[in-house]
């Protein structure tokens, strides 16, 4: 015999142990150890990682899976975050469960340079995601500076944003609290949780578009520096008395190992009317101003010969600067994504080489490997919805 409580009178009243209680008691002990098998990074581990607050001893790091996460139906509806990734064209938001994977998006124009005009679009995606999930948390990853206890954005280079306190507008609106990270950091986040920098102690994550993004975690916490603006590695000189910069400076490493680089080396060789840039200008129609990045890529990959000497040069411009963050930081991986990235080995062979040309100690030490996103575009989303869940803020005592 058992004596049970009574929820609702407080009497207790006898219970036998029978076949039945028995068999109810193995299923649910069979379902727990399932479940537990199945189990990501234990979030007390991920809550204390994010705010570099140590809570015990170390634990040790979990082993990558070595196969898709599935997670059961009740456990996902109870696990769901929106992630919103705030770019200067587009916002892309989506609902990511717990193991990284997308079940909804939607996207949209990033509206102009009014800051209330992108909170206006950020609340309606919110709303609409909303809709046809039961969502725990929204996190947000924008491009700028946040300050340390991520409420302001204190810079953005491609939004109005100067000392916006975003985080306290979006709450407002949204009345419901929100996770503010940096872009690069959401996507860095993304990729060693779920991306190619699984099982990494210290993974640094470069991001190549339109400049150089970047982030670093170590330990399973992001490296945001004393003031909030870790990070900030294509703003490193490499060439001083170089190419001005956005920033002010000149000769910084986004000058010549992105996606703009490519863009204006293309663009001065077709204006030179160079014989071996004729089929760039057959490609474009003769138009200059309309070679991009993606198109010089695509020509690359095509065979052209002078497109593809154009990535190659990026490539190792690429490679230097990831040899001058090795001696920096000594990261057990690199992992390089963003749209320049499409452009495969012609890119990342010539960054290779130069890695290990200019690798201080170079034979006498272990290199780096350099990976690619696993994410792709969807990296910053997926890392803004996990930073969200995983945050102590947005846990209610």
């Amino acid at each position: 015999m058992l004596l049970v409580s009574n929820n609702w009178c407080g009497a207790p009243r006898r219970v036998r142990r029978g076949p039945d209680f028995r068999s109810g008691i193995d299923r649910m002990t069979a379902m727990a150890s399932s479940s537990s098998a199945r189990a990501p990074r234990p979030a007390s581990y991920l809550t204390a990682a994010w705010y570099g607050r140590s809570s015990g001893p170390r634990q040790a790091r979990p082993r990558p899976s070595r196969g898709p996460h599935r997670v059961p139906g009740p456990l996902t509806r109870r696990g769901l975050a929106i992630g919103i990734d705030i770019g200067g064209t587009k916002v892309a938001a989506g609902v990511v469960d717990g193991y990284g994977a997308v079940l909804e998006e939607q996207r949209r124009q990033t509206p102009g340079n009014d800051p209330r005009a992108v909170e206006a679009t950020i609340v309606d995606l919110v709303r609409e995601l909303s809709a046809d999930h039961r969502i725990g948390s929204v996190g947000i990853g924008a491009a700028g500076w946040m300050d340390l206890s991520g409420s302001t954005v204190l810079f953005s280079p491609h939004l109005a944003w100067r000392n916006e306190p975003l985080r306290e507008n979006l709450e407002r609106l949204l009345r419901r609290r929100v996770m503010l990270a940096n872009d690069a950091d959401a996507a860095a986040w993304a990729e060693w949780r779920f991306g190619a920098g699984r099982g990494q102690d210290r993974l640094v994550c470069i991001t190549l578009g339109t400049g150089i993004g970047g982030a670093m975690v170590t330990d399973g916490r992001l490296e945001r520096g004393q003031f909030g603006v870790a990070g900030e590695f294509g703003h490193q000189v490499i060439m001083p008395q170089g190419q001005r910069c956005e920033c002010g400076n000149r000769g910084c490493w986004e000058q010549y190992a992105s996606g703009n680089a490519l863009t204006r080396e293309a663009r001065e060789l077709a204006r030179a009317n160079s014989p071996v840039a004729q089929e760039l200008l057959r490609s474009v129609g003769g138009d200059v101003d309309a070679i991009t990045g993606p198109v010089v890529t695509e020509l690359a990959k095509a065979g052209d010969a002078a497109c593809r000497e154009l990535v190659e040069d990026v490539g190792e411009w690429l490679g230097l600067g990831l040899a001058n963050l090795a001696a920096a930081l000594d990261p057990g991986m690199f992992v390089v994504g963003g749209g320049l990235c499409e452009a495969g080995d012609l890119l990342l062979d010539p960054a290779r080489r130069a890695f290990a040309r200019n690798l201080t100690g170079r034979g006498f030490r272990p290199a780096a490997p350099i990976a690619v996103a696993a994410l792709g575009p969807r990296a910053g989303m997926i890392g803004a919805a996990d930073l969200s869940r995983v945050s102590p803020r947005l846990r209610r005592p």
